[in-house]
């Protein structure tokens, strides 16, 4: 059992994109902007065997993700040691996490509880209509009011890991500016199919569309797959993934080992990722 390099930290990577989970391309460099030791696993025989994700956020918030065996040693308890160090890791903190909903269960007897559902949206995007003029690139702003928002959604604050976000390689980072304030932003990324957008933070829905419609257009080739994950309370949300035309294709259950932390949910249009929050 022993935190990761950078290399295996990779692998770990490569492990979710065999799962399905599509992650960014240029993310891992990103997570490890927020907490260099996030990566725990165990190795059997010379070979990493399970892997976890504990991501600590300032001194009272952390996040699990990245929990996977490989399929062949699964069953044999290594996913237990991995999760219990991740847990002995976030140890006096709250620990939010996104997981299989059919999982729940198994997370309860760890004690988390279920604060709602969340569901990635996907599929070729729908014409939003023209990006309007208040629509700038986010560098253009004073990054403290990108902070703000980021910080209104996210139970903790996490500057490093938003700087790294905002300016990673093939990221795009959009905001809008509204009578003199920023009103809004999002970020667009490839990732292993298609494009994800997230975060998605705007004061209301119009803005959000603004935003959607001016990071696809900056983006997504014709015919390429967007990806938006949304919290299925935040009903605009879900009717922006909707009105680009996108449909349901994954669903987690984001959970707390205590009370939920009091977020500005309807801001949250899109979520930045399941891995780390």
């Amino acid at each position: 059992m022993r935190g990761l390099t950078p290399e295996e930290a990779a692998t770990a990577v490569e492990w979710a994109a065999a799962e399905g989970w599509n992650p960014g391309l240029s993310d891992l460099p990103c997570f490890l902007a927020q907490d260099p030791g996030l990566f725990l696993g165990v190795a059997e025989g010379g070979r990493l065997a399970s892997v976890i994700a504990a991501t600590r956020y300032g001194a009272d918030f952390g996040f699990i993700g990245f929990y996977i065996a490989r399929p062949e040693v699964r069953g044999q308890g290594l996913g237990m040691v991995v999760w219990q160090a991740a847990m002995a890791r976030l140890s006096g903190r709250l620990v939010g996490l996104d997981g299989v909903v059919a999982q729940q269960a198994n997370y309860r007897k760890s004690g988390f509880s279920l604060a709602w559902n969340n569901i990635r949206f996907g599929g070729v995007p729908a014409a939003l209509g023209p990006v309007g003029a208040d629509v700038v690139e986010a560098a253009s702003v004073p990054f403290a009011a990108l902070a703000a928002l980021d910080r209104s959604v996210f139970p903790a604050a996490r500057e490093d890991f938003l700087r790294a976000w905002l300016s990673a390689p093939a990221h795009v980072a959009l905001a809008v500016v509204r009578d003199g304030a920023v009103a809004g932003f999002g970020v667009i990324r490839p990732a292993r199919e298609g494009h994800k957008i997230g975060p998605l933070v705007a004061e209301d829905r119009g803005v959000a569309e603004r935003l959607a419609a001016a990071l696809i257009a900056q983006l997504v080739p014709a015919g390429g797959p967007v990806f938006l994950d949304v919290a299925e309370p935040q009903r605009d949300a879900v009717a922006l993934a909707e009105a680009l035309g996108l449909t349901p294709v994954f669903e987690t259950a984001r959970m707390y080992t205590g009370p939920a932390p009091d977020l500005a949910l309807p801001l949250l249009f899109g979520i930045t990722s399941f891995e780390l929050g």
